[in-house]
């Protein structure tokens, strides 16, 4: 099975470093013309010089900062009164802060929905009727685990992951009559900054070494290790591609077998 994603536009958010980066490379090796979203243009620049364009590919940027939705919102629709259009959404961003859900603030709530859901809805309404008149549409989702079980401390993440969820079940039932396909993508620890931050906050909070927490979320995870981003990005190009044509409205979990459910 040899994935080709040659003349397909992909717009990949969150995607100067981790998870969002390994995709969009992952993207650009099988031949898509990438647009980067993120809010540093200094990264996005760097970025972008290390994307692969063996196919002539002629990757671009946005700058936008997904707490702020209207400046996506006004990202996007510039490119799109453009006349430029996307076979690929993948919508992801920097998780919220970690923390008990007896202490979050108001705003930290405000923050996550505004980043995950407000965000990701403005970049879907844009792009889908490009979609429709291209008769190829691919929305991926990157959320987490949290929406099979919730994480431990990492309360207003477990809250809003659960909202994105349920908006991209219900969107992939309203978008299927065009064979635009809708899913989400589930990753457990993986090697990132993200995960870097919720191991020093537990080994401050537990007054415990960074290694000794470290071991105590391998020991959760049967395969021994954490993810790597470019697994989670192998998954992505699957779901872009012709072959998942008939998959739709999915969790899929990439967590080496951490996930106690079905």
């Amino acid at each position: 099975m040899n994935i080709d994603l040659s003349n397909k536009h992909a717009l990949v958010c969150g995607s100067t470093k981790g998870i969002g980066f390994a995709i969009a490379k992952q993207f650009a090796l099988q031949g898509a013309q990438v647009t980067l979203m993120a809010r540093n243009e200094e990264l996005l620049k760097k970025a972008i010089k290390d994307l692969p364009a063996e196919n002539g590919q002629i990757h671009d940027y946005l700058v936008a900062d997904f707490v702020k939705p209207q400046s996506v919102k006004a990202a996007i629709e510039t490119k799109v009164q453009a006349n430029y259009a996307y076979h690929i959404l993948v919508n992801n961003s920097g998780g919220p802060t970690p923390g008990p859900i007896l202490l979050a603030k108001e705003e930290e709530f405000i923050s996550a929905i505004n980043a995950h859901l407000l965000s990701s809805h403005y970049l879907v309404q844009a792009l889908v009727n490009g979609m429709k008149q291209m008769q190829y549409g691919r929305i991926i989702n990157i959320i987490s685990t949290s929406v099979k079980i919730p994480l431990k401390g990492l309360g207003v993440s477990n809250t809003t992951r659960g909202a994105v969820a349920s908006y991209n079940k219900t969107l992939a039932t309203e978008l299927a009559p065009w064979g635009i396909t809708v899913n989400n993508i589930l990753p457990g620890a993986t090697g990132t900054d993200r995960l870097t931050q919720i191991i020093e906050g537990k080994a401050t909070k537990q007054k415990e070494s960074i290694e000794d927490v470290s071991k105590e979320m391998l020991a959760e995870i049967p395969l021994g290790r954490f993810a790597e981003p470019n697994e989670i990005a192998y998954a992505a190009c699957f779901l872009a591609s012709p072959f998942a044509a008939y998959i739709t409205g999915i969790n899929l979990p990439i967590d080496g077998g951490r996930t106690g459910c079905l």
